[in-house]
C-alpha cells in the first residue's frame, strides 16, 4: 500500500465511523481534538485500523500520536512492517 492509499482509507473510515467532517482532517490537526475521542472511542479505533489494515494496536502506540500526520506515519510503518514480514 502507498503512502497516498494509506492516508484515503484512514480519511475514509474516520468520516464514516467517527462522522467527523472530511474538512477537518488536516496533517497537522490535533487527531484527538478533531476527533473528541474519549477511552472508548480509542477502542473503536483500535477494531477499525486492525480490520482495514490487518496490523495489531497496542495502547501504547497512541502515546507518540498527536496529529493526522502521526497517524497516517505510524500506519504506514505498520503496514509496511507487515508486508516486510
Amino acid at each position: 500500500m502507498t503512502e497516498a492509499e494509506i492516508i484515503k482509507t484512514v480519511n475514509n473510515f474516520l468520516v464514516e465511523e467517527f462522522e467527523v467532517d472530511e474538512s477537518k482532517i488536516t496533517p497537522d490537526a490535533n487527531l484527538r481534538e478533531t476527533l473528541e475521542l474519549d477511552s472508548l472511542d480509542y477502542v473503536d479505533l483500535v477494531v477499525v485500523i486492525e480490520s482495514n489494515f490487518g496490523f495489531k494496536v497496542k495502547g501504547e502506540d497512541f502515546t507518540t500520536i498527536h496529529t493526522f500526520q502521526d497517524f497516517y506515519n505510524y500506519c504506514y510503518k505498520k503496514v509496511q512492517e507487515k508486508e516486510v514480514a
